[in-house]
């Protein structure tokens, strides 16, 4: 794992009293550095590493017999003297750390990967450590780092060979805002009501158990406040009792209701609100909350810490539109549902009241956009036609009207409080169960942050690391990159007014390269594995020619250790 130690040498022999003194000084010395390291870290790495340009940060993975062809932009950043004691400063702090870092080659997990991911017999691995470092600062669209992410040489491993141990580079130090951590959410203003099917609800591929696990406890099997009203459709009363019993299990707080199938589905969100309003639990909350199965909160302090700011007191209307002006001009000018729906007492209360009227054949007629009718629109119009309440826009709820390629979207640095629409079927799909689970390390803020290190890459935390070739001076990252369309009709210009205007798609460029975010786990020493995959033969990674822009698939692990504080 270490450096060969050095040939002997007879300018000295332990017959000569000096060298003796000598050696004697110089064991004191080793086993004072030994006494001060960790049990588990390396300390002659970090003694010679902090004391050189982190651009000698990397020690070359060599395979047994193979080495890559692809050529990398390897420009380091030189760090000025104030970033060299900071980086000093953080791998002291990281020395006295007892994770171990393991560079070893796991290959029964590597042969697994290849079958998952569908992967060549021979393709490029790289494991890099993270060290998220938590700081009061402001969470950046995009944060420089003065690293290299990847060694010189990239790994190409073959699932039939083995390979020596090799030794780790310094871990990649990430500062990150010290935002508060998923378990310490406190969801008790809030009650969520969802309207679902059986079948959704049980089937592996759209259950939505994991992801409202992570916005509803605490991670460890206790409700954090948050009351949900699950409503399904086609189930029987043993299936009933078996939807609450696994959700009850994970600790969410949850009353389990049978849908009425000879209702619309219009009708049955809209009796989401009266079924909320009515509850017991109902005079302990402040918002009651419509949302879809596939509405994802990623950052429930933020939301939560957002709402103290309206008046829950008052008449309250609250969401926000679909990004694709094609949908509002269709449906209308109203909360969209997906992205969720946050009402006060007193709007929900005037629901309840006026619901026989507001769920009338008439105003079911009235609610379908030649789409069938919408629930959206049937909330809006009951609220609309019965008070002077209007629509309070949140934009930073999503609804996530987007085809195709969505990495435009999650790539785009900011902090959204919802997302939607991620399970595909004509959608895009995305993993926010996976992308959150950083969170429990570093903080709220770590989902889908931007990291750009000193070789060109640009860590989408949790959701993408991406390699621009030929540098990224040229692009605004201020703006989305339009991987994405709107549809059925996509006029250039639809998602504008939510989005701004964005900046051209860099597919079949040949100027980026992405491993999209397939899956992330904890390991046994509380670090936490994320695995970043790309296909060779990805259309979206190519040269203006057609051809590609890598001959082999490759994985990049990213191991995150647990945070460290610092007093900055």
């Amino acid at each position: 794992m270490g450096a060969a130690l050095p040939a002997p040498h007879r300018c000295f022999t332990m017959r000569n009293p000096f060298a003796r003194a000598l050696m004697l000084a110089l064991g004191i010395f080793i086993v004072s550095l030994l006494l001060l390291r960790s049990d588990r870290m390396d300390v002659r790495t970090i003694v010679v590493k902090t004391a050189t340009s982190t651009k000698d940060a990397f020690s070359s993975q060599h395979p047994i017999g193979n080495s890559h062809q692809t050529e990398w932009d390897t420009t380091a950043h030189v760090p000025t003297e104030q970033e060299e004691t900071a980086i000093s400063t953080t791998l002291q702090a990281f020395s006295n750390q007892t994770h171990k870092m393991n560079c070893d080659y796991d290959m029964d997990r590597l042969r697994q990967w290849k079958k998952t991911y569908g992967l060549q017999d021979r393709f490029e691995y790289t494991k890099r450590y993270v060290q998220a470092v938590r700081r009061s600062i402001h969470r950046e669209s995009m944060t420089k780092l003065h690293q290299k992410l990847l060694p010189d040489e990239l790994m190409v491993v073959d699932v039939s060979k083995r390979y020596r141990t090799e030794k780790c580079p310094e871990p990649l130090l990430v500062p990150v805002t010290r935002s508060p951590f998923p378990a310490a959410a406190n969801g008790s203003d809030f009650m969520f009501g969802v309207s679902t099917t059986y079948r959704r609800f049980t089937d592996p591929r759209t259950s939505p158990i994991r992801e409202w696990t992570y916005w509803m406890t605490d991670g460890k099997g206790h409700s954090n406040g948050a009351k949900l009203i699950l409503m399904l459709l086609d189930a029987s009363m043993g299936e009933l009792e078996e939807a609450y019993e696994r959700l009850a299990e994970v600790g969410i707080d949850v009353d389990v209701y049978q849908s009425d199938p000879a209702t619309v589905m219009a009708v049955r969100y809209l009796t989401l609100v009266p079924t909320m309003y009515n509850h017991p639990d109902r005079i302990r909350k402040k918002w009651l909350v419509t949302c879809d199965d596939d509405t994802f909160f990623p950052s429930f302090n933020a939301l939560a810490e957002r709402f103290e700011r309206y008046n829950h007191q008052g008449k309250m209307y609250i969401g926000t539109f679909s990004e694709d002006v094609n949908n509002i001009e269709r449906h209308g000018s109203q909360a969209f549902g997906g992205a969720g729906v946050f009402l006060s007492l007193s709007v929900a209360r005037l629901v309840a009241s006026r619901f026989g009227s507001c769920a009338s054949d008439q105003k079911v007629r009235e609610a379908d956009s030649g789409w069938g009718p919408q629930g959206d629109i049937l909330l809006r119009k009951c609220i609309y036609e019965n008070s002077d309440t209007k629509l309070t826009l949140l934009n930073d709820l999503w609804q996530l009207d987007l085809y195709g390629d969505p990495s435009g979207f999650y790539e785009s640095g900011i902090k959204p409080l919802s997302l939607h629409h991620y399970r595909g079927g004509g959608w895009h799909v995305a993993h926010p169960w996976h992308y959150t689970k950083v969170a429990h390390l570093c903080g709220e803020d770590c989902t889908l942050q931007r990291f750009r290190t000193a070789d060109n890459f640009v860590i989408s935390t949790a959701f993408s690391v991406a390699y621009y070739p030929k540098g990224t001076s040229r692009f605004d990252f201020n703006q989305f990159e339009r991987t994405f369309g709107s549809a059925p009709e996509d006029k250039g210009w639809n998602l504008d007014f939510k989005m701004g205007p964005q900046r051209p798609s860099l597919h079949g460029t040949g100027r980026k390269m992405s491993w999209d975010l397939q899956d992330a786990f904890w390991n046994g020493d509380g670090s936490l594995s994320q695995i970043y995959v790309r296909k060779h033969d990805d259309w979206r990674w190519r040269m203006p020619d057609g051809s590609v822009m890598s001959n082999r698939d490759g994985i990049i692990e990213l191991i995150w250790l647990p945070a460290i504080e610092s007093s900055g």
